[in-house]
């Protein structure tokens, strides 16, 4: 397997669920500071230009939730997916909510603040975004009262989802208030396997 990777991004999701697994793979970095996501020999790979991506054995399969599902189904025997039916379709919940409910507005805020060129930034966004955020948190961090994990003791697939964004939300500084989901991501990130958190991520791009 090659993971083509840029430190701080969803990749962390896929990083994690990687060394989780323990599975052997090659990691190719894509500097999106320099460009290279936009070079023709990576848009061959993802004409998105964007990360995550993996390769294994001829599936080339992009977005962070489709890698991490693929990575779950095509490793059973690690138990990151519930056998029975509806423990599964709840993993695919909290998965969906993740990169909606939760990411979407966090994605908002990183447009309007760093990614946008300045003329197409709205700050008006932010506050607005800032609060569909802290809306949502406020289900997940309810929901987190008394579990170990997403779906109770077990970990799955969809914890590596959340925590990362969790982790984001916590660089947003949007975490505040929520002590369960907070302790959960203390919780997570504590795992031996666990992949480097946003920050660690991008001092790592500084040490190069």
């Amino acid at each position: 397997m090659r993971l083509y990777e840029f430190a701080p991004t969803r990749s962390i999701r896929v990083r994690w669920m990687l060394q989780e697994l323990g599975i052997p793979f090659d990691a190719t970095s894509v500097d999106l500071r320099r460009g290279e996501h936009r070079s023709p020999e990576f848009l061959a790979i993802n004409p998105a230009g964007k990360l995550p991506v993996l390769v294994d054995d001829g599936v080339v399969l992009t977005e962070s939730i489709a890698i991490v599902l693929y990575l779950a189904e095509k490793f059973p025997g690690a138990g990151l997916l519930p056998r029975e039916l509806g423990a599964r379709a709840q993993a695919y919940r909290w998965l969906l909510f993740a990169a909606t409910e939760l990411e979407q507005p966090l994605w908002r805020i990183a447009r309007h603040t760093s990614l946008y060129p300045e003329a197409k930034r709205i700050a008006a966004e932010l506050p607005i975004a800032a609060g569909d955020f802290r809306e949502m948190a406020a289900v997940l961090d309810q929901h987190l009262e008394g579990r170990e994990f997403v779906l109770g003791d077990v970990v799955c697939a969809a914890d590596f989802a959340l925590a990362y964004t969790l982790d984001w939300a916590n660089e947003a500084k949007l975490l505040d208030g929520f002590e369960h989901a907070r302790a959960y991501l203390e919780r997570m990130y504590a795992r031996r396997n666990a992949a480097p958190r946003i920050a660690a991520a991008f001092a790592s791009l500084d040490g190069r």
